[in-house]
């Protein structure tokens, strides 16, 4: 009845009109899941685009899933990853080259552009509560006080506008264009080190130190690496005095992420470019950009690779708060660049001749970007502008908190990061020995995060959601920015509208709790653990996510397997009491508590005498009915995992 009062109210206005549930701005793989879980919850989804093509950098060129953990995470995101599984076992078999680069084993599997392009087609296709609306950009926002009425949209090749009118808006693109239409602050460009107390922030210079790090206690690095994930023998140190960790406006570099091939039958062999200028390519090759001579080296399927360079450091900034014709002009240019620094490393006689005869060997696919000379349809904008919400992830947000064993924790996760904390290049400068200005690698001292429901609110409106762009310092980004991340954060979005709308609320208004609970119950990862892989489809797994959430755990270990002992009973029957009673509860302290009493050892509890320490810390006689219909012996000794089943089911809220 909402919808259609609203709709009535702007039709008297005389405005083209379309009204729905949900508006969701960005066909990006975050956008997507979004649009895809709303409308499988019955919610109707309008989901407008920019773009001709779907799928942001996944059918731009990413060419790979940047992931350190390779077990699922959320399901659409999960269901992807199975699709283009399942592709290639169909399409080349099941022993072939191409499968096992697709592997679900993987954390980074390989695929081609136009592959995901078409299997994100057919999801959306599937969808009949989903209308795509291709080829048009916000404009403008109407707002009544914390309200988004509507949003007006522009043709992005002429000036015919329409206005999309809907309960709740969910900004998804890579620009947050929607958010900024909407008056929402936003962020660009690094802070200082003095705004968040972050150690790699502003301005900053480093090097790399031969691995192993003599200065780094072997002991700490033995215990980081026994974190499940994909780890890389990399350690940066930084140089001062030159990082002066003062904020800077500039964002890190963008680039074309081009794909090549090496096969002759499926190869467009590179041209002399029409504007070939070899003596400004050789000055900026000097002066400004990132580039190697030598030949990439991570396969695709079909005898192709993806080429993450060159970075032309310095021009990457003006795109972010650019209109479109300067995102274009951006875009140009590092596509020029890139095709003449081809044609120059397989023709100029500065380069080895062995090398030049390598580089012959690769050309564009034809059978990629077929619409657009087989370049990508998207410029690779790893950072534009990131939105003042009602929390903001920072560095520490992905390190180790004090007196813990895992980053920090929140009781209002939505999601997790694996991805380290990274920064490319952001500005042309080098001193010393240092890499490029603001790059940055944190591999071994990033550890797993969790993603506050907060991050996606901007500060001042109650129905927007922005899960791609969402608040985080530039150095927390680097662990934020990639797309299995977003897609997992994005589907938790649209289990926020679809709770939200079934309550009649605005999803800002949503109690926390009630959403982290729906998250884990709805198979979304919400804290990372190094024993849960492959244990998703368990009856345990959603309470361990949730208590992960709640400060139950002080480690990185759920050890779901392991007996409960005394001391580490006592400390969750407090922590439980506390939820039980609706008292304020510090999800950090409680970790701090639950890490002191995980002696891994110790007199084990049975489940009875468990239940019977919690119902009379509560004062009810719950947690031991439970044991009942949860199908755990009383008698016997109460593993982590059915202990987390009982707190979990227990203090649900009643139907």
């Amino acid at each position: 009845m909402t919808k259609i009062l609203f709709a009535f109210s702007a039709l008297l206005c005389g405005q083209y009109l379309s009204a729905q549930d949900l508006v969701i701005y960005g066909s990006t793989p975050g956008g997507i899941a979004c649009a895809v879980r709303a409308a499988r919850e019955g919610v109707d989804v309008l989901l407008v685009t920019h773009a001709q093509h779907v799928g942001g950098l996944l059918s731009s060129g990413l060419s790979t899933m940047d992931a350190l953990y390779s077990g699922k995470r959320a399901p659409i995101y999960d269901e992807l990853r199975a699709a283009i599984h399942e592709h290639y076992r169909t399409t080349s078999g099941k022993h072939s080259p191409q499968h096992r680069a697709i592997l679900p084993g993987n954390a980074k599997p390989k695929y081609e552009a136009h592959v995901v392009e078409k299997l994100l087609d057919e999801m959306l296709a599937r969808e009949p509560r989903i209308t795509l609306k291709k080829g048009w950009y916000p404009v403008s926002a109407q707002r009544e006080g914390t309200t988004i009425r509507s949003a007006t949209f522009r043709k992005m090749d002429g000036e015919e506008t329409f206005t999309a009118l809907a309960c709740v808006f969910a900004d998804c693109s890579y620009e947050a264009d929607l958010a900024k239409a909407a008056g929402v602050p936003c962020r660009v460009g690094r802070e200082s080190r003095e705004e968040f107390g972050e150690e790699h922030a502003g301005v900053l210079f480093m090097r790399s130190v031969k691995w192993p790090p003599a200065k780094v206690d072997p002991a700490y690095l033995a215990e980081y690496r026994k974190l499940n994930l994909v780890h890389y023998n990399r350690w940066f140190e930084i140089i001062r005095p030159a990082s002066t960790s003062a904020a800077d406006p500039a964002v890190q570099a963008h680039n074309m992420r081009t794909v090549l091939t090496d096969d002759p039958a499926n190869r467009v062999p590179m041209q002399k470019p029409a504007n070939y200028d070899r003596a400004a390519l050789v000055k900026r090759l000097e002066t400004d950009v990132k580039w190697s001579a030598g030949i990439p080296g991570s396969v695709l399927p079909n005898r192709k690779t993806y080429w993450n360079l060159p970075e032309l450091i310095g021009v990457q900034t003006a795109y972010v708060e650019g209109d479109w014709a300067t995102r274009q002009r951006v875009t140009r240019e590092h596509v020029e660049f890139t095709k003449a620094l081809l044609y120059f490393l397989q023709n100029d006689e500065s380069i080895r001749p062995d090398l030049r005869e390598k580089w012959r060997e690769w050309g564009l696919p034809k059978d990629e970007f077929a619409d657009n000379g087989h370049m990508p349809h998207e410029i690779y904008m790893r950072e534009t502008r990131r939105i003042t919400g009602r929390a903001i992830f920072t560095e520490h947000d992905a390190r180790p908190a004090e007196d813990l064993k895992r980053a920090p924790v929140h009781a209002d996760s939505i999601g997790i990061t694996d991805w380290f904390l990274d920064s490319h290049a952001c500005t042309p400068r080098k001193v010393e020995d240092s890499h490029w200005e603001g790059e940055l690698l944190l591999n071994n001292i990033t550890t797993p995060g969790q993603v506050s429901w907060r991050c996606l609110l901007p500060e001042g409106i109650d129905n927007l959601l922005v899960p791609v762009c969402l608040s985080s310092s530039h150095i927390g980004w680097g662990a934020i920015r990639l797309e299995p991340a977003w897609m997992s954060y994005d589907e938790s979005a649209a289990h926020a509208i679809v709770l939200a709308q079934r309550r009649n609320i605005a999803p800002a208004a949503l109690d926390a709790d009630t959403l982290v609970r729906h998250l884990a119950a709805s198979g979304i990862m919400l804290a990372f653990f190094n024993d849960v892989k492959g244990s998703e489809h368990k009856p345990w797994y959603a309470a361990v996510q949730y208590l992960g959430t709640q400060g139950f755990f002080g480690s990185y270990d759920a050890l779901p397997g392991k007996p409960l002992t005394d001391s580490l009973a006592q400390a969750w029957a407090k922590h439980t009491t506390a939820k039980w009673q609706k008292q304020p509860l510090d999800a950090n302290t409680a970790a701090r508590e639950s890490w002191k009493a995980e002696p891994h050892s110790g007199e084990r509890i049975t489940a009875l005498a468990f239940a019977q320490m919690l119902d009379k810390a509560c004062d009810t006689d719950r947690f031991t009915m439970q044991l009942a219909s949860l199908e755990i012996a009383p008698d016997a000794s109460i593993h982590r995992a059915n202990a987390c089943r009982l707190i979990f089911a227990a203090t649900a809220p009643k139907p």
